[in-house]
């Protein structure tokens, strides 16, 4: 429970008699002020002072000798670990946490200028799986989402350098990274963190296609992947973001089809999109039947809506652009059904922001061509304004009416 609403709310509970001020000061107890921004500056202090260190090392490297550059690198490693769990045993967790993520961060730039340092030449990004353990190791045993996330973004970098590099993909690196990283959110569930980590499957996804040379369409294999074994999850609030992006990337595809092809563009383009059509059906079809499978097990059954974005339309050899558009809207349709069904306000907010978008590239869709361009911006955002108003209005009176129907609650017991 927020204590900023807790605060909120609290005043109006002890002014309607349902609790008296003694028990709301008592409630309140139990919700400690949180000074997040005081934790943050720790934080971003330890990133400026490893920024300043390694810029000042950087200036002077070349004239430093090899031993004393191995010592720098040393010591300031182990100097950072020493101090941040030396910081964390006085009650110092944010300071702390903050030091030991310069160590690894020092680490990584060691391993870096050790290279450089004796000419060594990789084939493969090895060292920086080892960075990437190193940080995954730190997570476990300290537990900080500081460290999740500095880990977490080694092991994406890492696949794009080893994309751009090497024209590689590390499975072992992504293995690491999914049983480490994601048995450790399993454990200490987090949005913030879910919605990471499921962004970075979602990039590393993208980069196994774009290196191998796979057509486009594979990409969505491994993200429906992701949103089917959630579908055999028993808890929903902390894992929605895991099923979100899979959501949005399929909802992004299908928009770019709608608005740069049409019936008249080289079938090609397509075509470069589209697996071979038996194998990947035959997958899809696969992940859309265990993951009915566990809605149905969770009494979820109706929320199979969500896979019209799945809809292969590219195979199509005429009218893509309007099938996919249709199913924009009825998906951003069944979102905001969804969402005042569940009185789920993020379900809202996103069918809002997507249905705006399918009725903007509609709009642009139809009237780009024969309308003046001036007209064609000024049409469009009056549309836009016209129906944000209306969404928003929609949105105020359904929490108004919701608030009022738990108030009448209290009010009876």
């Amino acid at each position: 429970m927020d204590r900023k609403w807790l605060q909120q709310e609290g005043q109006s509970w002890t002014q309607k008699g349902i609790i008296t001020t003694e028990q709301y000061q008592r409630i309140l107890a139990l919700y400690p002020q949180q000074n997040r921004a005081i934790g943050i500056i720790p934080l971003l202090g330890s990133i400026l002072v490893g920024l300043g260190i390694l810029s000042f090392v950087a200036a002077n490297w070349q004239q430093i000798p090899q031993l004393i550059r191995l010592l720098i690198i040393a010591l300031t490693m182990i100097g950072f670990y020493t101090s941040g769990e030396a910081f964390r045993r006085r009650s110092h967790e944010k300071l702390g946490v903050a030091l030991i993520g310069l160590g690894l961060l020092t680490f990584g730039a060691g391993i870096v200028l050790i290279g450089q340092m004796f000419h060594l030449q990789a084939y493969d990004v090895t060292s920086f799986i080892a960075w990437g353990t190193a940080g995954l190791l730190l997570t476990w045993l300290i537990k900080s989402r500081y460290l999740f996330i500095i880990t977490l973004l080694i092991f994406t970098c890492l696949q794009w350098y080893n994309g751009t590099e090497f024209s590689q993909f590390s499975f072992v690196a992504f293995a690491i990274m999914i049983m480490g990283l994601g048995y450790y959110w399993l454990k200490r569930p987090n949005t913030l963190l879910a919605w990471l980590l499921a962004a970075s499957f979602t990039i590393q996804s993208l980069l196994l296609v774009t290196v191998h040379d796979w057509a486009f369409s594979w990409f969505f294999i491994p993200v429906w992947l992701l949103y089917t074994v959630m579908d055999w999850t028993k808890e929903r609030k902390s894992v929605y973001p895991f099923q979100a992006i899979p959501l949005v990337a399929a909802f992004l595809h299908n928009l770019f089809i709608v608005l740069f092809w049409n019936d008249s563009n080289d079938s090609s383009f397509l075509k470069d999109l589209a697996a071979q059509p038996v194998w990947f059906v035959l997958a899809l079809v696969l992940l859309f039947g265990l993951s009915l499978a566990g809605k149905y097990r969770s009494g979820r059954l109706s929320s199979g809506v969500d896979w019209i974005l799945a809809l292969p339309f590219f195979y199509l050899a005429h009218g893509a652009d309007g099938a996919y558009l249709i199913t924009l809207f009825l998906f951003s349709l069944y979102l905001l059904w969804r969402g005042y069904a569940e009185e789920w306000a993020v379900k809202i907010n996103l069918g809002t922001l997507l249905f705006l978008t399918s009725t903007m590239a509609a709009y642009g869709k139809l009237a780009w061509d024969f309308m003046d361009k001036s007209i064609f911006f000024i049409i469009g955002g009056v549309l836009l304004l016209v129906l944000s108003w209306f969404l928003n209005r929609r949105k105020k009176q359904f929490l108004t009416e919701l608030q009022e129907e738990e108030e009448h609650r209290h009010d009876d017991k």
